[in-house]
C-alpha cells in the first residue's frame, strides 16, 4: 500500500477515549509525539489499564473486530428467486393453473421451490462453513493490565492496553511502539511486501509518511524478530485493515456472468415462445380449427416450450461442482461463483505467499570462487563451505522447537532460512552452539546492516572468534582476507571488486543476498567496531522466497486452458521477476509508478501483454482489474492481504487464502481456498468448466427438442393437417422427455478436452450450439411428419406414431448431445443416471401405449409391425449427428 493511499486516510481517526469513534476528536500524529503524551491523551499507563477501565472501553468502543454485512435469511431466500427464467416459469405456472393443467402446475412449482430450496441451502451452508473457520481461527494476544502480563481474545483489545509482543505474535490492533527490541515486522498482508520491516519507538517528524512510520504497529501484520511493548491507539474498524474493509463495502459488486446470460436467454426465449404461440393461434384461427382445443394447444406449446427444469439443472449442476471442490479443499459461497471460476480467462494472483511460499529459502551458495545451486553443495564438502554453514548456526537468534510431531524453526525468516540450510548440510544445532558457547551479540539495525555474535572457539583458534553475516556491500568493506579453499588470503582491490560483481549478479537473478565473514579475536575486551574490521570474508549466500512447488504445473495447466495467469505484487520488480521466471511466467513486467502515468487508453493496448505487475498499490490493483474486464476478460483475483479486497471484490471472481488470508479477504472473496494451494484453482476452473459444459448440454437438448415439438405443431397447421399432437400429448412429451433425462445431464463427467477449450466469456450463451439445434428440429419435424403420414387414414394411430416417434428420437438423441466427440461405447455408460433415465422415459412410453391409460391422452396401442418403422425414424437423429461427426474429426485430421 502507498504513502499516497495510506496518507489520504487517517491514522487512528476515532481512536482513543479522549478520540472515540463516536464524534470525541480525532488524532491522526501518533508517529510524532512522544511517549509520554501518547499515554496522556489515552488516558494509559506502563503498568496497563485496569480490567474496570477495560470492560468500560470495550463498553464504549465495542470489540475489536471487523464489522460485516449480516445476511438476512430471507433476503438470502428471496435473492435464489430473483430471475427472468424464475419469473417466466411463475408465469407459466399461473397459466397452467388457470387453464386447468393441475400437473404441469405443479410440476412447474416444484421445480421453483427445489431450485429455490438448494441454492439457499448451499449458500446458507457456505455462510455457516465460512463462520465456523472464522471460529477456527479466533486470535489471542499478550497485554498489561494492573501490572501483570495475561492473553486475552484479540476482540476484547481496547485502546489504551499495552501489548507485550514477540516473535511469531499477530498484532491485533493499530499501536504506538513504547519499547522495542530488534524489532522487525512483516507487513506483506498490508503492503505486499515480503522482506520485514525494521521498527523502533523513536519519536518521528510530523511529516513522516504513513508508510515510513517506523514506530507504528499496525493489526493484521506479524512479529518476525525481537520483542516488543506497544500502547494500541485504534481498534477494529478504525485500523488501517478496518479502513480498507470500508473502502470495500463502496465497490459495487458485480453480477455473476452465468446469472446475466440465463436472464438474458430468458428473456429472448419468452419472447419466441410468446410469439411462436401467437402464431399457432393466429394460423388456427385462419385455418377455421376449433377454438378451444387451438387455444389449449398453444398453451401446451408454450408451457413444453419452457424449460421449466433449466433452473434445478444450472443449481444441481452447480452445487455438483461446489461439493466436488469442497472436497478439493475450496470452499465456494455462492453457486454462480463455480460456473463463473470455470469461464475465467485471466487470473491475477497475487505474489506473496500465494504463487511463493511466503518463507525465505537459501538457493545459492557462492565459495571458493565458485557459485553453485545450494541443493548440490551437499556433496561438495569443502573447509570454507563447513564455515559458512557454521556462520548460518552460530551468528543467529534463531531456534528450533520440538513438537510431537517433527520440529518447528522460529525466528527471523531469514535467520530461520539460514539454520535450515546448515541443518540439511549435516550441523546439528545444539551440538555446535553447546560447543561454541555465546560470549556477546553486537545486535543487527538497519543502520549497521550487520550481525556479529562473539563465540568460544573450541580450539579452532587462540581466544574467541566473532561470527559474521550482513549486507554485501557493507561486509565486503569490512574484510582484509578471504578464506579460500580452507586457507585465509590477503584480499586486494581487484578480487574485491570480483566479489563485489559476483554479489550483484546473484542480486540481478532476484535473490536476496547476504555476506558472510569471521574474524579471530583474543578477548572480549576489545570494542565494537574492532571486532568488525578487517574480516575473513568466507561467502554469499543467496536467498529466495521460492515459489510453492504446485505453480508451475498449475500455471502450465492454465495456459493450455487458454487462461493468461499475471502476477501482481508490492514487492520490488527484481524479485517479482525472478519468480515469474522460475514457473514460467514470461512477458512484459511494469512497476507501479510507470502504471500510474499511463493513460487508461495506453494500459487496455498493453495489459495484455504485461504478466509482472509491482510495486503496485490497491488502487492500481483495481484498476488493473477494471481494464481487463472492460476489455471482455472474466477476470479472477487471488489475494490474502487486506489490500487484496477491493479487487477481490470487483473482480468477477475474488479467489482468497483461507489459512493466512485476513478475515478481510476471506469475507469479501467468492472461493475460498482452505489450503491456500494454488493448484486447487486449476481443480475449480475444471469443475467450473463441467458445469457450464453440462448446463449448454441441456439447454442444447431442450431447445433442439422443443423447438422440435413446436415445428410439428405449426409444419401440420401450415399444410393443413390435423394437429399432429394433441395438447396433452405435448405435456406427456414434456413430462416424459424433458424431465428426468435433461436433469441427468447435470451428472456429466467432464470432457476429457475440457481444460484445452477457449473460455467462453460472450453473453450468448447459445454459442456453438444453434446448428446442432436447427438441424435437430428439422429431422424432428421430418421424422415426426413422415410417421404421421403413413399412419393418417386413422387420426389416432398417426398421433401415436407421431407421439412414440418423437418420444424415442428425443431419447436417443440426448446421448449426442453429451459431447462434441464421436460417441464411443464406454461414452454411452458413462453417465449412469442418464442411462437409467432413458431407459425409464422409453418404459413410460410403451406403459402409455399399452395400458389403459393412453385413452386419456388419446393414444391407441400399437402393432409389432409398426415398430419397424418408428424405430428406425427414431435412430435417424443420432445416426446423422454422430455421421457428421466423425466426417468432421476425419477432416480435422487431415488437415493436421
Amino acid at each position: 500500500m502507498n504513502s499516497k493511499v495510506l496518507k489520504e486516510r487517517n491514522m487512528g481517526k476515532g481512536s482513543g477515549e479522549a478520540e472515540g469513534r463516536k464524534g470525541e476528536g480525532s488524532f491522526e500524529n501518533w508517529h510524532a509525539i512522544s511517549y509520554e503524551e501518547v499515554m496522556s491523551k489515552l488516558r494509559s499507563r506502563e503498568a496497563g489499564l485496569s480490567e474496570a477501565e477495560a470492560y468500560n472501553r470495550l463498553e464504549k468502543y465495542g470489540e475489536n473486530k471487523l464489522e460485516e454485512k449480516k445476511k438476512s435469511v430471507i433476503l438470502m431466500l428471496l435473492g435464489q428467486l430473483n430471475s427472468f427464467f424464475v419469473y417466466l416459469l411463475i408465469i407459466a405456472a399461473v397459466i397452467a393453473y388457470f387453464m386447468n393443467h393441475l400437473v404441469d402446475f405443479s410440476v412447474i412449482i416444484a421445480v421453483i421451490m427445489i431450485n429455490t430450496g438448494i441454492g439457499f441451502f448451499q449458500n446458507y451452508k457456505a455462510e455457516r462453513a465460512i463462520a465456523e473457520l472464522k471460529k477456527m481461527l479466533v486470535q489471542k494476544t499478550k497485554v498489561i493490565r494492573e501490572n501483570k502480563l495475561i492473553e486475552v481474545d484479540a476482540g476484547k483489545v481496547v485502546p489504551g492496553d499495552v501489548l507485550f509482543l514477540e516473535e511469531g505474535d499477530k498484532i491485533v490492533a493499530d499501536a504506538r511502539l513504547v519499547l522495542g527490541n530488534n524489532l522487525q515486522v512483516n507487513e506483506a498482508i498490508l503492503t505486499g511486501e515480503s522482506l520485514p520491516v525494521d521498527k523502533d519507538a523513536r519519536t518521528l517528524g510530523l511529516d513522516v509518511k504513513l508508510i515510513e512510520r517506523k514506530n507504528i504497529l499496525y493489526s493484521g501484520t506479524t512479529i518476525v524478530r525481537g520483542n516488543c511493548k506497544a500502547v494500541v491507539f485504534s481498534t477494529g474498524m478504525s485500523t488501517e485493515m478496518g479502513k480498507i474493509a470500508s473502502l470495500v463495502q463502496d465497490v459495487k459488486e458485480t453480477r455473476p456472468p452465468l446469472l446475466e446470460k440465463i436472464d438474458s436467454f430468458g428473456r429472448k426465449l419468452g419472447i419466441i415462445v410468446l410469439l411462436t404461440s401467437l402464431l399457432v393461434v393466429l394460423i388456427g384461427l385462419a385455418l377455421g380449427l376449433e377454438k378451444v382445443n387451438l387455444f389449449l394447444t398453444a398453451i401446451s406449446l408454450a408451457v413444453a416450450a419452457v424449460p421449466e427444469g433449466l433452473p434445478a439443472v444450472i443449481t444441481i449442476c452447480l452445487a455438483f461442482s461446489v461439493s466436488r471442490m469442497r472436497k478439493q479443499n475450496g470452499l465456494v459461497k455462492t453457486l454462480p461463483a463455480a460456473e463463473t471460476l470455470g469461464r475465467v480467462t485471466v487470473i491475477c494472483a497475487d505474489k506473496t505467499g500465494t504463487l511463493t511460499r511466503e518463507e525465505m529459502l537459501v538457493t545459492s551458495l557462492f565459495y571458493d570462487n565458485i557459485l553453485v545451486d545450494f541443493n548440490k553443495a551437499a556433496n561438495m564438502k569443502s573447509k570454507t563451505l563447513d564455515m559458512l554453514m557454521k556462520i548460518n548456526c552460530l551468528c543467529s537468534n534463531a531456534r528450533i522447537e520440538k513438537l510431537d510431531k517433527g520440529i518447528k524453526y522460529v525466528g527471523d525468516p531469514t535467520e530461520k532460512a539460514l539454520l535450515k540450510a546448515a541443518i540439511a548440510y549435516g550441523f546439528d544445532k545444539k551440538q555446535i552452539t553447546d560447543e561454541n558457547k555465546r560470549m556477546k551479540e553486537i545486535t543487527f539495525s538497519s543502520k549497521r546492516k550487520m550481525m556479529s555474535v562473539i563465540r568460544e572457539c573450541n580450539g579452532e583458534c587462540k581466544g574467541m572468534r566473532n561470527y559474521v553475516k550482513g549486507a554485501p556491500d557493507v561486509i565486503i568493506k569490512k574484510c582484509k582476507y578471504e578464506l579460500r579453499y580452507g586457507t585465509e588470503a590477503l584480499l586486494s582491490e581487484r578480487r574485491r571488486k570480483e566479489l563485489f560483481d559476483m554479489y550483484e549478479k546473484m542480486a540481478v537473478s532476484g535473490l536476496r543476498v547476504l555476506g558472510f565473514a569471521y574474524k579471530n579475536i583474543e578477548n572480549l575486551n576489545i570494542d565494537e567496531e574492532h571486532a568488525e574490521q578487517d574480516l575473513v570474508f568466507v561467502g554469499w549466500q543467496g536467498l529466495l522466497d521460492p515459489p510453492r512447488p504446485e505453480i508451475k504445473i498449475a500455471i502450465e495447466i492454465c495456459k493450455r486452458a487458454n487462461i493468461s495467469v499475471k502476477m501482481i505484487t508490492g514487492d520490488s520488480l527484481l524479485t517479482a521477476m525472478a519468480v515469474a521466471h522460475r514457473i514460467s511466467l514470461f512477458g512484459e513486467s511494469i512497476e507501479g509508478d510507470k502504471l500510474e502515468k499511463m493513460s487508461d487508453s495506453e494500459l487496455s493496448s498493453r495489459v495484455g501483454n504485461i504478466v509482472v505487475f509491482a510495486r503496485v498499490t490497491p488502487e492500481q490493483k483495481l484498476r488493473v482489474v477494471n481494464i481487463l474486464r472492460g476489455k471482455g476478460e472474466i477476470v479472477a483475483v487471488t489475494g490474502d492481504g487486506v489490500n487484496d479486497a477491493p479487487a477481490l471484490k470487483n473482480a468477477d471472481i475474488g479467489v482468497a487464502m483461507g489459512v493466512r488470508g485476513s478475515d478481510v479477504a476471506r469475507e469479501t472473496a467468492d472461493i475460498i481456498l482452505l489450503d491456500d494451494n494454488f493448484a486447487t484453482i486449476v481443480t475449480a476452473v475444471k469443475e467450473g468448466r463441467r458445469a457450464y459444459d453440462n448446463i449448454k448440454k441441456f439447454i442444447k437438448f431442450m431447445l433442439a427438442t422443443n423447438f422440435g415439438e413446436m415445428g410439428i405443431v405449426l409444419v401440420g397447421m401450415i399444410a393443413r393437417l390435423p394437429l399432429p399432437l394433441l395438447p396433452l400429448q405435448i405435456l406427456w412429451i414434456n413430462l416424459v422427455s424433458d424431465s428426468l433425462p435433461a436433469l441427468s445431464l447435470s451428472a456429466e463427467p467432464a470432457d476429457e478436452n475440457v481444460m484445452q477449450k477457449t473460455p467462453n466469456h460472450q453473453n450468448n450463451i447459445l454459442k456453438g450450439i444453434m446448428p446442432f439445434i436447427l438441424i435437430s428440429t428439422f429431422f424432428a419435424i421430418l421424422v415426426t411428419m413422415v410417421s404421421f403420414l403413413i399412419y393418417l387414414k386413422n387420426i389416432d394411430e398417426a398421433r401415436t406414431a407421431a407421439l412414440t416417434t418423437v418420444v424415442l428420437f428425443e431419447a436417443l438423441i440426448i446421448f449426442t448431445c453429451k459431447s462434441d466427440r464421436r460417441l464411443r461405447m464406454r461414452d454411452i455408460f458413462s453417465n449412469k443416471f442418464l442411462v437409467l433415465s432413458v431407459l425409464a422415459a422409453i418404459v413410460l412410453q410403451f406403459v402409455l401405449v399399452y395400458s389403459p391409460l393412453g385413452s386419456l391422452f388419446g393414444v391407441v396401442p400399437l402393432k409389432a409391425l409398426d415398430w419397424l418403422i418408428i424405430v428406425p425414424l427414431s435412430f435417424s437423429g443420432l445416426v446423422i449427428f454422430e455421421v457428421w461427426k466423425f466426417v468432421k474429426e476425419k477432416k480435422k485430421g487431415q488437415e493436421k
